[in-house]
């Protein structure tokens, strides 16, 4: 009984996150998060258009949360508007942007509409970027291109750390599949070495190998207390 409880749980948030999703148009909502507290349900939205989410007087969030209570059944749904501040770097949004423009203009624009994203979010500052775009490009075939720039982690825990999503154009051609990995600038990872003043002294004093490895270990362990 408790595992068809947490299963149907799961399911009634999908249908919760995809349904504001779609009540405010694909473009405008990167993500939806659903938080039980002991008043009531708290409904974090993730945009880079509050003013569009709120709406005149907060006319669409009063809309939304007497949705919520009527058609799932909420007892007491509270709705927070979280504002993105680059959407450059926000996966889902590149993703759904490229997906507006290949549906608006069709799907030979697909080069253009990468180029021009990946330029945002190289100019942006971000360590690496990966678009992958999949379907009729415009061809009778199916094909697959990728438009990337620096580094990106694949795998590994530090694979966690890149935003991830994808998004589905609907063109006259047939579907396209969007894929976007982005990583972010500042974003720490587990094996990064910086090249500063103290690894350069360690390599002057002809260090060995294991002695520079030491002090590249040291340098993480103080990088983690901070």
């Amino acid at each position: 009984m408790e595992e068809k409880e947490f299963v149907g749980v799961r399911k009634d948030e999908y249908n919760v996150k995809q349904f504001v999703k779609r009540m405010f148009g694909k473009g405008k909502v990167s993500r939806v998060t659903i938080e039980y507290t002991p008043v009531g349900e708290r409904i974090i939205v993730a945009t880079h258009k509050p003013g569009w989410i709120i709406g005149r007087k907060g006319e669409k969030i009063n809309e939304l949360t007497e949705v919520l209570k009527r058609r799932f059944k909420m007892e007491n749904p509270h709705v927070d508007i979280e504002e993105i501040m680059k959407p450059e770097f926000d996966a889902q949004l590149v993703a759904d942007d490229i997906a507006l423009t290949l549906e608006r203009f069709g799907a030979q624009k697909y080069k253009a509409s990468s180029y021009r994203a990946l330029g945002r979010i190289k100019n942006g500052g971000a360590l690496g970027a990966e678009l992958v775009v999949s379907g009729k490009l415009p061809s009778d075939r199916a094909r697959v291109w990728r438009f990337a720039f620096g580094y990106l982690k694949k795998t590994g825990d530090a694979a966690k750390l890149v935003d991830r999503a994808e998004a589905i154009a609907n063109t006259k051609q047939g579907v396209v599949g969007i894929k976007v990995a982005i990583l972010s600038p500042g974003v720490k990872m587990p094996d990064q070495i910086v090249v500063d003043e103290e690894l350069l002294e360690a390599v002057r004093k002809n260090a060995t190998f294991e002695e520079v490895e030491e002090t590249v270990k040291k340098k993480a362990k103080r990088r983690k207390k901070k």
